[in-house]
């Protein structure tokens, strides 16, 4: 069992741009801290194991990246957070490079400040909306990339203009040929919001696959679906075992299973997008 968080115990916290509060506490059920914003939790951190990824779909971020090519990495990230999936880079990968946009810079301050990076950790943050910092990015990350991952959530919901095919265009234009691009989808019940991001995403990356938990990739509970998709074959041949193991146990679909999962699902425009759905509340009381 976790501890129980005291309510009278003062934690660093910063007021957003947005009007929010985010707040870094020690987490309630394992080692480490997590960053929480309006009552969200965004972030897991252990300073002491960079390794340590204790959100479920965090974890299936990170067994994608252990399949990628050897050696030191490539990455951009989108949505700070607190930095889980740069920090799990730098340790697993030294050597890496990676830039990371942020819109909120008081939250990367407070992260900076609280939840320091490792000294010498070649990860560099841009204060930014996702969107426009992906087209100030240096033109040498241009098709140069073996990561990108897109993670970025206002409260609990994706914004509209991230969710869209010419925001995937622009982002998949930084991948290498072998380059992969991971996103974070929440979705509920019926999944229309993730059969329509995984319609958009097929529509301009050839190669795609899903991994959720069994329950969450059937429609039947509100959760986190990771998208993985890639110009060339995915690099995935262990992950059906892996992945079945848990700690988290789930599922990665690919081939037939993707293409019936997005079946009849419209692409989204810059017209016609919208935000992803607001889970209730409920949902994080663990």
């Amino acid at each position: 069992m976790g501890r129980t968080r005291s309510k009278d115990e003062a934690h660093p916290e910063a007021r957003l741009d947005h009007g929010g509060i985010a707040t870094i506490s020690p987490s309630s059920f394992t080692s480490g801290f997590e960053l929480v914003v309006d009552g969200t939790p965004q972030s897991h951190v252990d300073l002491e194991d960079p390794t340590h990824l204790h959100f479920e779909y965090v974890v299936r971020m990170g067994a994608v990246i252990d399949q990628l090519r050897a050696g030191p990495l490539t990455a951009v990230h989108l949505g700070a957070g607190a930095l889980t999936i740069p920090r799990y880079i730098e340790a697993t990968r030294p050597g890496s490079h990676q830039q990371v946009i942020e819109w909120e810079a008081p939250l990367a301050a407070l992260v900076r400040e609280h939840l320091p990076l490792p000294r010498g950790a070649a990860i560099r943050m841009r204060i930014a909306d996702a969107r426009a910092g992906v087209q100030k990015l240096p033109p040498a990350l241009v098709g140069a990339c073996d990561l990108v991952v897109s993670d970025v959530y206002s409260g609990a919901q994706t914004p509209a203009h991230l969710t869209s095919v010419e925001f995937y265009r622009e982002v998949t234009g930084l991948l290498a040929p072998t380059g992969v691009l991971l996103v974070n989808v929440a979705d509920g019940p019926g999944l229309a919001f993730a059969r329509r991001q995984v319609a958009t995403i097929a529509h301009v990356l050839p190669e795609v696959a899903l991994l959720a938990d069994t329950q969450v990739l059937k429609g039947r509970r509100f959760g986190n679906l990771v998208i993985a998709a890639s110009p060339s074959p995915l690099p995935t041949e262990w992950l059906p075992r892996m992945l079945a193991a848990g700690p988290h146990p789930a599922k990665i679909a690919q081939g037939a299973e993707v293409v019936a999962f997005a079946q009849g699902a419209r692409i989204v425009t810059d017209a016609d997008a919208v935000a992803s759905p607001k889970p209730d509340a409920s949902i994080f009381l663990r």
